[in-house]
């Protein structure tokens, strides 16, 4: 897993699905607001003139020369929640993220959001 520091140096590179099959563009990386650490990401996905980011979780992914690996199937991510190239994930939608993928979803203390963008 890459360092919440070295985030930025990874935007632009290929997302690949546990088969090595890319699945898209690294576009952002969204982190864990309970620890700072990366969580899941969005991945530019689709056709030039309909394109989406999906998120898809960062937990045991693998970084190489121009490449983030993760452990999930590309046909599962593409599936996966999305937005708008230009939008931001409401809060409301955090919870399906977390569900597509089975993963437990619990919102801060205080009604805080679960994750945010980096």
């Amino acid at each position: 897993m890459f360092e919440a520091s070295d985030i930025r140096e990874w935007r632009g590179h290929d997302v690949l699905d546990v088969d090595r099959h890319k699945i898209g563009t690294l576009e952002s990386v969204y982190v864990d607001t309970a620890t700072d650490q990366p969580s899941f990401a969005t991945v530019t996905v689709g056709l030039p003139t309909r394109r989406r980011l999906v998120f898809v979780p960062l937990a045991d992914a693998r970084v190489g020369p121009g490449r983030l690996q993760v452990v999930w199937p590309r046909s599962q991510v593409k599936k996966a929640p999305a937005i708008g190239t230009d939008s931001v994930l409401p809060a409301e939608d955090e919870a399906a993220i977390f569900a597509h993928y089975g993963l437990d979803y619990a919102q801060g203390a205080g009604g805080e959001r679960r994750l945010a963008r980096r």
